[in-house]
């Protein structure tokens, strides 16, 4: 989902906290976060350490598997940026004609 792909793009920029990622992922629920991170997590993507302090302090950061996706992602991200106004053209046209 979308919210997966985002997050992981927020942790290929280093070590992150849950109020880090909150903040730089425009639009997240702190519940759509928290599931996210659950399932990344659970799929062996992401690695959460969490820090014996008052108050609790947890930090996010990609496996060697979720590391993988790097490339992937950042050429998806390179294509978004090269064709995004082909495809607001293409949603423009299909809501226009739409009944």
């Amino acid at each position: 989902n979308k919210w997966t792909v985002l997050v992981m793009a927020a942790l290929f920029n280093g070590v992150q906290r849950y109020g880090q990622l909150q903040r730089q992922i425009e639009g997240i629920s702190p519940k759509m976060l928290t599931q996210t991170l659950r399932a990344l997590e659970r799929d062996g993507l992401i690695e959460r350490k969490i820090y014996p302090v008052i108050p609790p302090m947890v930090e996010y950061t990609p496996t060697a598997l979720g590391s993988t996706l790097l490339e992937p992602l950042a050429a998806l991200c390179q294509w978004a940026a090269e064709h995004l106004s082909e495809v607001e053209a293409a949603r423009d046209h299909y809501d226009s004609s739409s009944v």
